[in-house]
């Protein structure tokens, strides 16, 4: 919305230009701001929190007055860990509607919605979102742990997934990454690999200056197993007061960082050398409306929690970050900046697998938070030393743009 102001106010201004006159537009030359993507990335950021904070207590009243409390596993299912959690019975959750509510309001005042890389990653947050719902739905009306099973959750991750990476896939708009000959023809020589096209179907990283290799029509069930398994691996980080988000948070902000410098002309193909695309910079505002809207969650979702974000929120927020990773074509780069939440899921992975190989446990419990509580860490200790991880991770993974 701010945008449209913004262009309304320029085709005003250049009339006025253009007439040799002065007029309102000149009057009102401050909406010059509103043109720039800091500006409204920030602004973003502020509102989404703002948002929260203020929606906060409503929604986390409805949610008590409907009686959507967490269900805790019991005794029987996880032993010790029973007791250190008991006191979260109760505790309301489906608080993701918070995180989705206030970030689609920032994305839509602040960022342009229409722009594909907004529009794809809005989206998908959204269907990931109402999927959570239903899980988290089925868990508060049963009472239980077990929401929607196993397969069907992944039967329709996989559906969004496959459809958002269609879109990136075929829309032109996304798929076209490097200089365009306009751009090229500018007089800007001297560019080096960041400004010459790069194929959608190719995968980078940082410490290559071109691509890795061409999946060609492959790279499709790539971007939906990126999608997926970061929808699940936040999911599986949400298992302490503020943990998965404070680590969203660190993510949000690194990724928002890295698309604003993909979407600079200069910035990335001349200094930083990575894949370039004029369009994908918009997709900072989100980023960062979303990392106001997880410090705004986390005003309600610090230990002791008021609220949990549930599946609602993991699988939503997961998506996103999944996608955007996706579009700002830095998706191996996830696996260092979103370390947190890929030792979470790897956690998960090879404790199943050694049970079932070798009927050991690695690990006192999975997730890997919880086999540090149950080694006498506290709660409080274990969230905040792994945001400090998240924390170091993304500044790595950001060092690594100009390491060579």
């Amino acid at each position: 919305m701010l945008y449209w102001i913004y262009e309304w106010w320029k085709a005003a201004f250049d009339a006025e230009k253009a007439a040799g006159v002065q007029d309102w537009a000149h009057t009102f030359s401050f909406l010059n701001l509103l043109g720039y993507i800091t500006f409204r990335a920030a602004l973003g950021c502020l509102l989404a929190f703002v948002v929260s904070v203020i929606a906060g207590p409503r929604v986390i009243r409805r949610l008590i007055s409907l009686k959507v409390g967490q269900p805790i596993r019991t005794a029987a299912e996880v032993h010790k860990l029973a007791e250190l959690h008991g006191g979260k019975v109760g505790t309301p959750t489906m608080g993701g509607v918070l995180i989705l509510g206030s970030v689609l309001v920032s994305v839509f005042v602040c960022a342009r919605p229409l722009n594909p890389f907004v529009a794809v990653c809005s989206c998908t947050m959204a269907a990931l979102g109402l999927l959570g719902f239903c899980d988290d739905y089925k868990k508060v009306k049963q009472k239980k742990s077990d929401g929607v099973s196993a397969r069907t959750k992944l039967f329709w991750q996989l559906v969004v997934a496959l459809v958002a990476a269609c879109f990136i896939y075929f829309k032109k708009e996304i798929s076209g990454f490097g200089a365009t000959p306009e751009e090229l023809q500018k007089g800007l020589a001297g560019f080096r690999l960041g400004a010459e096209p790069i194929g959608i179907g190719q995968i980078c990283f940082p410490l290559f200056k071109s691509g890795i290799v061409d999946l060609g029509f492959l790279i499709i069930p790539f971007f939906a197993a990126v999608i997926i398994g970061c929808s699940n691996a936040v999911n599986l980080t949400d298992g302490l007061d503020g943990l998965a988000t404070g680590c969203t948070i660190t993510v949000a902000l690194a990724y928002g960082i890295l698309a604003y410098l993909a979407g600079h002309f200069y910035m990335a193909t001349d200094y930083l050398v990575i894949p370039y695309n004029r369009y994908v910079g918009e997709l900072a505002v989100l980023l960062l409306s979303l990392a106001g809207a997880g410090f705004g969650f986390l005003w309600f979702n610090c230990h002791p929690a008021k609220v949990f974000m549930g599946d609602t929120g993991s699988l939503a927020i997961g998506g996103a970050l999944g996608t955007a990773a996706i579009c700002v074509k830095q998706e191996l780069l996830l696996v260092i900046i979103g370390g947190v939440f890929v030792m979470e899921a790897m956690s998960v992975m090879l404790q199943v697998g050694s049970f079932k190989l070798r009927k050991k446990r690695i690990f006192a419990m999975a997730p890997i938070h919880h086999h540090f509580e149950l080694r006498g860490w506290h709660e409080s200790q274990v969230i905040i030393r792994f945001w400090i991880m998240s924390i170091m991770l993304a500044l790595f993974g950001l060092a690594l743009l100009k390491i060579v």
